[in-house]
């Protein structure tokens, strides 16, 4: 029943490819002639070396745009995403071992960390995002990288239950403070590992040692943020949701040069969302700082 009920929500979830503004994108891929790729590199930026219509490239990644995760190089054509995705990975690499293990990424927006971790030698790497657009940009990127061991699901955290096997390793990253019910998403989190397995998240935090969590109506622009908690509540939520670890592995605050406005985005960013001198939110509240925490089940 499970593995039914999934299949009809993929088919509603593919439906996007269908919409007005997708439908062209899909097709110009699909239509993206194969090219001589000479060289990969997964270093800060997934590089990719060959015989290229860059012209073509170039074209395409534009008509792709927002990039917000990456960066990524093809050819000449460079893709200076909002996000320097590199930094984030650098800090946790050290952290991981994903050899030979099964690993979710939720929230995986177009996939550049799901490309990083190929240099760990994972067995199998499942991406869940439910935006059609960033399944085009992973799938673009793909087409060079051409990796049978990456899957792109568009699905969301609350599908993982439902799929169709368990995961050694997940990474949440950026996702914790956008649901209304955090306990449930842990929850969610826990019943998709394997018997000891560990999830990898990252969440805002406010700084504080008592139980705590900021609840704002709006944060840094964003009206999806619903709960920013302390370390301790973080901690509280994890024991609630009956993981047996909890380990706080780095604290870092976001900065400009993490996430700023480039050619590759539209609208704003990092800069617009904090105050003059960035010692505040737009609102007033405490600017982002980020907590990267690894639970084990």
């Amino acid at each position: 029943m499970p593995t039914m009920q999934l299949n009809e929500i993929r088919k509603e979830k593919e439906r996007q490819f269908t919409f007005k503004n997708i439908a062209p994108l899909k097709e110009m891929l699909d239509n993206l002639p194969k090219f001589k790729v000479d060289n990969i590199k997964f270093n800060n930026a997934i590089e990719i070396d060959g015989e290229f219509d860059e012209e073509l490239i170039y074209q395409t990644a534009r008509n792709l745009m927002p990039w917000r995760k990456g960066p990524f190089r093809i050819g000449k054509t460079f893709i200076d995403s909002e996000w320097q995705s590199f930094i984030k990975y650098n800090l946790l690499e050290k952290h991981i071992n994903l050899e030979n293990k099964i690993v979710a990424d939720v929230g995986c927006n177009n996939g550049y960390y799901m490309f990083r971790m190929l240099s760990q030698n994972p067995k199998k790497v499942v991406g869940f995002d439910p935006m059609a657009l960033f399944k085009l940009q992973f799938d673009f990127i793909n087409h060079f990288v051409d990796s049978e061991k990456l899957h792109y699901e568009l699905l969301g955290v609350e599908h993982l239950p439902l799929y169709e096997h368990k995961f050694d390793t997940i990474f949440c990253l950026g996702v914790l403070y956008h649901r209304s019910d955090p306990v449930t998403m842990l929850k969610q989190l826990k019943a998709s590992l394997n018997q000891g397995g560990e999830a990898i998240i990252d969440t805002f935090i406010i700084e504080s040692n008592e139980e705590i969590a900021l609840c704002p109506n709006r944060y840094a622009k964003m009206r999806n943020v619903y709960f920013i908690p302390s370390i301790p509540t973080l901690k509280n939520w994890a024991e609630i949701a009956k993981f047996k670890e909890f380990e706080v592995l780095e604290i870092k605050p976001t900065d400009l040069n993490e996430q700023r406005k480039t050619d590759w985005i539209e609208g704003e960013s990092l800069n617009n969302f904090l105050n003059e001198d960035g010692s505040k939110t737009i609102e007033g509240y405490p600017p982002p700082i980020r907590a990267y925490v690894r639970l084990k089940n």
